[in-house]
């Protein structure tokens, strides 16, 4: 499976500004050295508790908030990925590196080169009942991306957005509603067929369906995963719900305080978690059987701050295994089995 999506030591930090003349005092490091790759055609779970830094990073990706530093490579060459690593790791060629990252490096694009690749990756927002404008017809916001990009007008762009809405599983008669007139489910629907409108290679899907019910979430679930394979997308499903994750994801990338700690398979990850944080976050998952009980992991003290965050492994303030070497040095994330990936000197047995 090719690649489509290669992160590399990715950081986004936000400053802290104090004074009269706002001089920076620290900075919030919501992502902080994130490395990630993403198969063409994969469904990757981003999970982990709130505030780690899940949104921020899918953002990042997208562009939306501008990284502090890192790579973001989106369908680039396998081996200019590996030019530019080296070139980084040597003192001459500046020029020949700077160019290179400009080509390929989404992380250094900008004006018209990053416009023309937002056609190619996309956002489904949270929240239908705030990412859809009010004051605008559906037919009007789903046509919105392609008049920006300047794909269609007119009759041809009515005619694309009644193709969407049925792909969505909408009759073309409600182009000309209002968002309000929608239920939950159906505005969730109409935010995905605004993602879809330019015909994108790659969707961050911001816990599209955490503010639906039950059986509304199914629905979308199954219209998502339709759409994948009829239109060969690529997601990054960003999550608290771990039951979701396990049912539909490909793969789960566990997050925790701005970092990665543990990549995996759905099954591996439930079953067999190798990182304690991992283990705690699967335990903390209820079960839809009352007479079922589960063993649960209550983590002491309380999520450090991203602005001052611990030495060493991020977790060990709150991890039962931590030993000194935890304190001091940050294990780094790699494949130590087969094919799982974690991030821990002394992972669970």
């Amino acid at each position: 499976m090719a690649n489509l999506l290669e992160v590399r030591d990715l950081k986004t930090h936000f400053p802290i500004l104090k004074g009269v003349l706002q001089r920076r005092a620290g900075a919030v490091r919501a992502v902080d050295g994130v490395n990630l790759t993403i198969g063409r055609g994969q469904w990757v779970g981003l999970v982990g508790e709130s505030g780690c830094g899940k949104t921020t990073l899918g953002k990042t990706i997208l562009r939306l908030i501008p990284p502090t530093s890192g790579h973001i490579y989106f369908n680039a060459p396998p081996d200019i990925i590996g030019q530019i690593a080296a070139l980084e790791r040597s003192t001459d060629s500046r020029r020949q590196l700077q160019a290179l990252r400009r080509e390929h490096d989404l992380a250094v694009f900008s004006g018209k080169k990053l416009k023309a690749l937002r056609r190619q990756m996309q956002l489904v927002h949270q929240d239908p009942y705030t990412s859809l404008n009010p004051r605008m017809k559906i037919r009007d916001i789903i046509a919105e991306p392609l008049t920006v990009h300047g794909l269609m007008r007119g009759k041809q762009a009515t005619e694309r957005v009644a193709e969407i809405l049925r792909q969505v599983g909408l009759p073309e008669q409600h182009m000309s509603r209002f968002p309000h007139q929608f239920s939950g489910g159906q505005r969730q629907r109409i935010a995905i067929a605004r993602a879809l409108a330019t015909n994108p290679d790659f969707v961050v899907l911001d816990e599209p369906t955490s503010s639906l019910d039950v059986s509304v979430q199914a629905q979308i679930l199954d219209l998502l995963e339709d759409l994948r394979h009829s239109q060969n997308l690529t997601y990054l499903y960003i999550t608290h719900n771990l039951t979701v994750a396990e049912s539909v994801c490909d793969t789960i990338v566990v997050m925790y305080l701005g970092k990665i700690v543990e990549i995996g398979k759905p099954l591996d990850i439930f079953h067999d978690p190798r990182h304690p944080y991992t283990q705690a976050l699967v335990l903390s998952t209820p079960i839809p059987d009352p007479t079922t009980k589960r063993a649960r992991i209550i983590l002491p003290g309380e999520v450090p701050s991203p602005a001052n965050p611990p030495p060493g492994c991020r977790f060990h303030p709150r991890c039962s295994r931590a030993t000194e070497e935890c304190r001091v040095t940050e294990p780094p994330l790699e494949a130590k089995e087969s094919s799982r990936l974690f991030a821990c000197w002394h992972p669970l047995p």
